[in-house]
């Protein structure tokens, strides 16, 4: 009788793993197991993109109490500036915290993938309670390793760096987003306030003559129909008043809620007055070469481009032979002879124990009779033309929001300066010499209210191409560096128009 004993070591494995994985050193792998990997290239590249303007990664209540305590500092019962509203934005704003996250994650997978996969072991009992051995009769050992998962280790990094740093630019992007978002609401904002602020004139003039009409009704030197015209124009104004007092409270609550804010820290406030205008244009000959340049949402697709070449070549390496594993190890097997001797007339058993050692070595694949990867070759082939044809059409369209935005810009300034430098000076001098014939008794009061209604209607329609020109500026830069681009509002300038019109 005999009694075996299998067991295998994964010596042979080890070293094909050690040979295959060597173009992937740990080294390579350090700075996607970093706390902030990769966030310092965002970082720079929002700081050159927001002239200056930080932000953070948040991941532990120490950073978050840090970053608390600035925010309040820089809000908190204070009046804030477009800069100021696009820092605390950049620091504060938790959908940018989830951007960030995504680096995170794209670290981790590139991290996973550079390592070694784990080797399958397997164990058998074999014979138990048999009679020749109690307990057992034989123990079997495996150690299984996919060598194509470790032939394609490199290629897999790759594909998973490629990915880590087209999220990278996809936070960035992200950020930039955020930041224009913020100071475009910035600008509605304080243009709101600042419409606000005109009508309020303009329903002082209004009520002045409203209450004229009265009296002049009542001493019957007005007849019905003028005093008439005269309290539907108050009532008119009066409901622009309460609309626009409204739409400034919903656009500083719009500002408020890409700040992040909250509690006791939306106790801040704004300017009642958009910037002034500057006396030129910035030219930009090369306005669409700089877009391509430096446009995050380019690059993040030519990354995608490169990410589905990577995995179209990988595929193509793997079309055949999708899984491919090696069993290796020694094979030690225990044998017992048994031999029978007769000695002075006694039959003797004697026992002698053998140990043979043998390395092992098997293989395990599957055999492409069914699928041949055809399929899953022309799927990459497809992914990639999509890739490159999105590409395509991205650098298409960057040019031709680089020109408008521009166009937009220098078109928006003309008009602008045109109200503030013709049509403003104009009104206000209609408005002087009426109030000179008013008081040689020429004309009668009603022409100077009607007069002072017009030269406000003007300042509101300068105020709205004003901020028309500032959201011009802000889309500029999204055109250059990324981030989205976004109208001009076309709620308010409807309002605007109707005020002006009210008062001729």
């Amino acid at each position: 009788m005999s009694a075996r004993r299998r067991f295998k070591s994964g010596l042979i494995t080890s070293v094909i793993a050690v040979v295959l994985s060597g173009c992937v050193t740990d080294q390579d792998l350090a700075e996607y197991s970093a706390k902030e990997a990769g966030f310092n290239t965002v970082s720079a590249a929002v700081s050159v993109s927001t002239k200056g303007k930080q932000t953070v990664w948040v991941q532990n209540q120490d950073q978050a109490r840090e970053v608390s305590a600035r925010v309040r500092s820089l809000v908190h019962k204070k009046t804030i500036d477009a800069d100021t509203a696009v820092q605390v934005a950049l620091l504060n704003n938790k959908g940018l915290q989830a951007a960030y996250a995504d680096i995170g994650m794209n670290a981790a997978e590139a991290w996973q993938q550079g390592m070694l996969e784990n080797p399958m072991v397997s164990i058998g009992l074999l014979g138990i309670g048999t009679p020749e051995l109690v307990a057992l009769r034989a123990i079997e050992g495996m150690i299984a390793t996919n060598i194509l998962s470790l032939a394609t280790r490199k290629a897999r990094v790759d594909i998973a760096d490629t990915r880590f740093r087209q999220a990278q630019m996809r936070a960035v992007d992200a950020t930039l987003k955020v930041a224009n978002d913020t100071r475009r609401a910035w600008i509605s904002a304080v243009s709101s306030f600042e419409t606000v602020a005109y009508l309020n004139q303009a329903k002082v003039a209004a009520d002045a003559a409203s209450e004229l009409a009265k009296k002049l009704g009542e001493s019957g030197a007005m007849a019905k129909g003028g005093q008439a015209r005269e309290h539907a124009f108050y009532a008119e104004l009066t409901g622009q008043m309460a609309e626009a007092r409204l739409a400034s409270r919903l656009a500083k609550e719009d500002l408020t809620r890409l700040m992040g804010l909250w509690g006791d820290e939306v106790d801040y406030f704004i300017l009642d007055r958009l910037p002034r205008l500057p006396r030129g244009v910035n030219n930009r000959k090369r306005i669409e070469q700089e877009a391509l340049e430096n446009r995050v949402d380019l690059r993040v697709a030519k990354l995608e481009l490169e990410a589905v070449a990577k995995s179209y070549g990988l595929t193509d390496a793997t079309r055949f032979v999708t899984d491919l594993e090696i069993i290796s190890g020694l094979e030690a097997e225990q044998e017992i002879e048994t031999e029978y001797e007769i000695v002075g007339g006694d039959l003797e058993e004697t026992k002698t124990r053998k140990v043979v050692v043998t390395p092992q070595i098997e293989l395990e694949f599957v055999i492409p009779i069914f699928d041949s990867g055809k399929a899953r070759m022309r799927k990459a082939e497809l992914a990639y033309m999509q890739a490159a044809n999105q590409l395509a059409e991205k650098a298409v369209n960057i040019r031709s929001e680089a020109r408008s935005a521009y166009t937009a810009y220098r078109s928006t300034h003309e008009i602008a300066r045109h109200y503030l430098n013709a049509v403003v000076p104009l009104r206000t001098t209609v408005e002087a010499e009426a109030l000179l014939t008013y008081n040689g008794m020429i004309s009668n009061t009603f022409e100077l209210l009607a007069d002072t209604r017009a030269k406000i209607g003007t300042l509101l329609l300068a105020v709205n191409a004003k901020r028309e020109f500032w959201l011009a500026d802000a889309n500029l830069a999204a055109a250059i560096y990324g981030g989205g681009s976004g109208g001009g509002g076309s709620a308010a300038t409807a309002s605007l128009s109707t005020a002006s019109g009210g008062g001729h």
